[in-house]
């Protein structure tokens, strides 16, 4: 698949090229000079792997103590049978020194699975005030059927006050193991 990036440095290389050609011999040493950063931009623009920021929503409108900051998937979308992890990059103002995360998952808006794990197993406990990082791993059976999946997070301290909860979207895709047999 080509990135977004790699369209774009195609399109502009070409524009910049017929730029290029366009203009007579004495203007050409100057116009390469003065593209020569935003030509090196594209480039680096082109190798960098395809980033795909995962978008989140908050379950609803309450000012909870953890303010989730962005979320990583790998592999992005997900693949059947292969291990997958979600990291969560949240921020707190409050130390935390337990609690529990519960995973909910949605398919078409059914519930799917749910399950709940120690906080202190997807983070170093205790967490300190200020960044920290979320990271929960597993594979999923290769059975699981491929489609659009919602993800509901909540994360409770270990009184069961709510820290956070959020939404968000990810794919799953069936293993190539799979049409192999």
């Amino acid at each position: 698949s080509v990135s977004l990036s790699q369209i774009l440095f195609l399109h502009l290389s070409t524009k910049f090229s017929s730029f290029h050609l366009q203009h007579n011999q004495n203007h050409s040493s100057m116009a390469i000079s003065q593209a020569q950063p935003l030509l090196l931009l594209l480039i680096s623009l082109f190798f960098l792997p395809s980033l795909h920021a995962t978008s989140f929503s908050y379950c609803d409108k309450r000012l909870d103590p953890v303010k989730v900051t962005g979320i990583k998937i790998s592999p992005d979308p997900v693949v059947s049978g292969k291990a997958a992890t979600f990291k969560i990059l949240g921020s707190t103002g409050e130390d935390i020194s337990g609690g529990e995360v519960v995973i909910s998952v949605y398919l078409f808006g059914i519930p799917v699975h749910t399950e709940t794990h120690d906080l202190c197993d997807e983070t170093a406990c205790p967490v300190a005030s200020g960044n920290f990082v979320l990271s929960h791993s597993q594979t999923l059976p290769s059975i699981t059927p491929p489609g659009t999946y919602t993800l509901k997070m909540t994360i409770r301290d270990k009184n069961g006050g709510r820290l956070t909860c959020i939404k968000f979207k990810f794919k799953i895709e069936l293993s190539s193991s799979v049409f192999a047999s």
